[in-house]
């Protein structure tokens, strides 16, 4: 993962959300307290986040409040999108190899903060969907990508993007557990223990 892949996520949600960008964003997301505007602004903060994160490095730094406008003009906020994941495709592969940053699940190399950024925005997106009445599909190869990067207990002979969203606890996936209490492992996958982490008790 890397920020080619970070641009090609953003290009494709870029797309969805200019086909639905003449629609009422202000709109609940059944099953969320969020419009959709908010979950859209809230993906351009995880990208931004993210950048800062990689660029701390291990320590927390919580100096700033970094806020995009949900009630800004809608195309206003892809723009918004695009551009973050720009700056964050920059830094990330202008990370040095040894490069971490600071993350509630653990201590992200920049792979991981570029598969991060694109389960925010995929799986956000399907949250935009299901608000506007309108199917977001990604490609199989974004979707692939990231959930063997961030989730590699996931099962691989199912529908990849079924099955992000599955390991994002947000459907069911026949013939296995419901997950809940979900993380991703954001750390090289070679320092992956071999559990999946929603299966162990805090």
């Amino acid at each position: 993962m890397d920020g080619s892949v970070i641009l090609r996520t953003a290009d494709e949600c870029g797309r969805f959300l200019n086909m639905v960008v003449d629609r009422d964003w202000m709109t609940p997301i059944p099953g969320m307290d969020w419009t959709v505007a908010r979950v859209v602004a809230h993906m351009s903060e995880c990208l931004l986040w993210y950048s800062t994160d990689l660029v701390v490095g291990d320590r927390e730094l919580s100096t700033m409040e970094m806020r995009v406008r949900p009630e800004s003009e809608q195309a206003d906020l892809v723009a918004t999108l695009t551009s973050f994941a720009a700056l964050l495709a920059r830094v990330v592969d202008g990370a040095p190899p040894q490069a971490r940053g600071w993350h509630p699940y653990g201590r992200a190399d920049a792979s991981g903060f570029a598969a991060m950024a694109c389960d925010e925005m995929l799986v956000h997106m399907a949250d935009v969907g299901h608000g506007l009445s309108r199917s977001f599909v990604p490609s199989e190869a974004l979707s692939g990508a990231t959930l063997r990067r961030l989730f590699p207990w996931a099962p691989t002979d199912t529908d990849p993007w079924l099955t992000l969203l599955w390991a994002n606890g947000r459907v069911d996936l026949p013939g296995h557990e419901r997950q809940v209490g979900w993380r991703w492992h954001c750390a090289p996958l070679a320092e992956w223990d071999g559990v999946n982490p929603s299966t162990v008790s805090d």
